[in-house]
């Protein structure tokens, strides 16, 4: 079962810090790859993201709100407007409506909440107990943005221990509901809003 648990932890982060740099993939290739590698590592590691939960959505759209309402808060403030205005568009090649509607949710955001909160998390849950779960999917969270915060040239420990926390905030918001919809779609708000800020 330890071996299991080890793969479940180590498949992850070789696909997103090794693997698929490696293939040199546009926007929409990396949208595909992700999603095909998401959707077989849960049906591999028997996955139970529970997207069609009524307490999920919810609580997810409640979540997606909050952040809705801190990014229009965030920008009536000129400061923050002009730092948002200066923010680095990485997605230049493609418009907007792709990056928001496509990319963002089907690349990153079904990407990673399928793996983490609709799998890894109950796997570790299972295994270790709720707590040392929470620490170490959220941990395996924040490993897997090494490479995108390289790339980026992005500080690597603090965006490590950034999304590490996230993923701790978007775990218990799994754990609450029993559905990976509850964090999926604050997930989509905070990165899609950034995008829209970023643009706009």
């Amino acid at each position: 079962m330890r071996i299991r648990v080890v793969a479940a932890v180590g498949l992850p982060l070789l696909w997103n810090n090794w693997l698929l740099p490696r293939l040199a993939l546009d926007h929409r290739g990396r949208t595909a790859a992700n999603a095909v590698a998401a959707t077989g590592y849960a049906l591999v590691f028997r996955g139970r993201p529970n997207w069609l939960s009524g307490p999920g959505t919810r609580i997810g759209l409640g979540c997606a709100a909050v952040v809705a309402a801190a990014y229009t808060a965030a920008v009536a403030v000129p400061a923050v407007r002009r730092s948002l205005a200066g923010a680095e568009d990485r997605a230049a090649d493609v418009g907007t409506l792709e990056w928001v509607a496509l990319h963002i949710p089907l690349g990153t955001v079904y990407t990673e909440e399928l793996i983490f909160r609709g799998t890894l998390d109950p796997l570790l849950d299972t295994e270790f107990g709720t707590c040392a779960g929470a620490l170490l999917g959220s941990a395996a969270f924040g490993l897997w943005h090494v490479f995108p915060a390289r790339a980026a040239g992005d500080n690597i420990l603090v965006t490590v221990v950034f999304t590490g926390a996230a993923g701790l905030v978007f775990g218990a918001l799994r754990r609450w509901t029993s559905s990976a919809t509850a964090p999926a779609l604050p997930h989509w708000a905070v990165n899609a809003g950034g995008a829209l800020m970023s643009r706009l």
